[in-house]
């Protein structure tokens, strides 16, 4: 895991991939909370024996529950010990190119994109690739911004 302590640290790694997360397991249960958690009950994703003569031959997870995995993924890879608050400010971009197939694994390619001076700090894009074990085509590109404050 890399750790990100000043200012100048974050700088330096901009445009470098800054690491990979550990192998995740997507389970029924993960997405069944989800589900619950958003009411997005969709069989595609929550009922077991209609999906299986669905289109993907099984439940998939939830495009959003794949994004929301984000942050945990990340801190595997990396964490901004730099002074200050830290701040999400948003999502540039999501793509959902692949579905994540219940059983199947995923994991974080991490990129530091764009670092750029701010009055209160530093405003930072972070670029993951969540990719699917055994999957030409990722589940999910994603580039965050974060604000890292003095």
């Amino acid at each position: 895991m890399r750790v990100f302590s000043t200012f100048d640290a974050v700088q330096a790694a901009a445009g470098t991939e800054i690491g990979t997360s550990d192998w995740l397991q997507i389970d029924q249960h993960r997405v069944n909370q989800f589900a619950d958690a958003t009411g997005d009950h969709q069989w595609i994703h929550v009922d077991v024996e209609r999906a299986a003569a669905g289109p993907f031959g099984g439940t998939i997870a939830h495009g959003y529950l794949t994004l929301s995995l984000v942050p945990w993924l990340g801190s595997q890879v990396f964490a901004l010990d730099t002074p200050g608050a830290k701040l999400n400010y948003g999502v540039n971009k999501v793509r959902f190119p692949n579905p994540v197939l219940v059983g199947s694994r995923v994991r974080a390619h991490v990129t530091m994109g764009e670092v750029t001076d701010l009055a209160a700090g530093k405003q930072l894009t972070l670029r993951y690739t969540i990719e699917i074990e055994g999957q030409a085509k990722p589940a999910c590109v994603a580039e965050t911004v974060v604000l890292l404050l003095s």
